[in-house]
């Protein structure tokens, strides 16, 4: 039986109730003002916890890519630039780390590189995640394990050997996994839901589901197999520029989202039959035979 881990002051696992995070990721657009009505957007539709994206852009972005130049919303610039312009420094990070904690609701980042790992640190943050792109970059796993907090590996792009890889550097310990399939959007026929069964009987650990689908029917049949966490991107608006728009949840689907997740948690039940209560009366005025056995 998977066992459970604690995320700030929430148990994740099997017999817990899921773990709902809204990834605001780099949504935010480099707006501090955003970032804060995202949060409030989680608040308000009941997640347990934001997820935001940290990076050193010398560091995290190819040296091959640095130069290649884009159209953003700042104009025609190298992706180089493009990076620096969606990245919060230290004043931003702390704001967003008192606005959280007013708003009572926990917050992580992605780290993709070493640096960005001390920097998070400095926030006393409830886990780590690792994003799909980073699950084979060893360096950046043993710095995140290195700090002793709860780790989520998400596994989009990759091959179960580089997935065994990964876990059996990190160990199971202090782990999570995330099933993913990373392309945004992603399409129904990629989506793979079985993998969280696949993970789950591999691996000793809570094994959640990172969805970049549209819609929301994907990620409740996540829950209705097993999925112990569920993530998904929010949005202020899927329209607004940005690569993770499009794979977003606006608010009102959020707030369904969580809704209709506990709903589902509800009716799934234990398993076990059982005749109920409110049964008792159609039973007695239906059954022919009324006897118990």
């Amino acid at each position: 039986m998977p066992k459970a881990i604690k995320i700030g002051e929430r148990w994740v696992g099997e017999d817990y109730s899921t773990f709902i995070i809204g990834e605001i990721g780099i949504n935010h657009n480099g707006d501090l003002s955003i970032a804060k009505r995202l949060i409030d957007v989680a608040v308000m539709a009941g997640c347990n916890a934001v997820k935001f994206q940290k990076r050193t852009p010398e560091k995290s972005v190819p040296p091959e890519y640095q130069n290649v130049k884009r159209e953003t919303p700042w104009g025609f610039m190298t992706y180089l630039e493009y990076r620096h312009k969606v990245e919060f420094g230290y004043e931003e990070y702390a704001e967003i780390d008192r606005y959280a904690k007013e708003k009572g609701i926990s917050w992580f980042a992605s780290c993709w590189d070493e640096d960005s790992v001390d920097f998070i640190e400095q926030f006393t943050p409830p886990c780590y995640k690792v994003a799909s792109a980073s699950l084979t970059d060893d360096p950046l796993l043993k710095k995140i394990k290195s700090t002793k907090r709860p780790i989520i590996l998400s596994t989009g792009m990759s091959t179960l050997e580089e997935i065994e890889a990964a876990v059996n550097l990190l160990s199971t310990d202090n782990l999570l996994i995330a099933h993913s399939t990373s392309t945004y959007p992603c399409p129904p026929e990629e989506l793979n839901l079985r993998m969280i069964q696949t993970l789950q009987n591999r691996y000793d650990c809570p094994v959640g589901y990172s969805g970049h689908e549209v819609g929301l029917q994907a990620t409740f049949a996540a829950v209705t197999l097993g999925a112990d966490f569920i993530e998904r991107h929010i949005t202020i608006d899927r329209a607004m520029w940005g690569s993770d728009q499009a794979a977003s949840v606006e608010p009102w689907g959020l707030m369904r989202l969580v809704r209709d997740i506990r709903v589902i948690e509800n009716a799934l039940g234990d398993g076990q039959k059982r005749v109920y209560p409110s049964e008792l009366k159609a039973r007695q005025k239906l059954r022919r035979n009324k006897s118990l056995s």
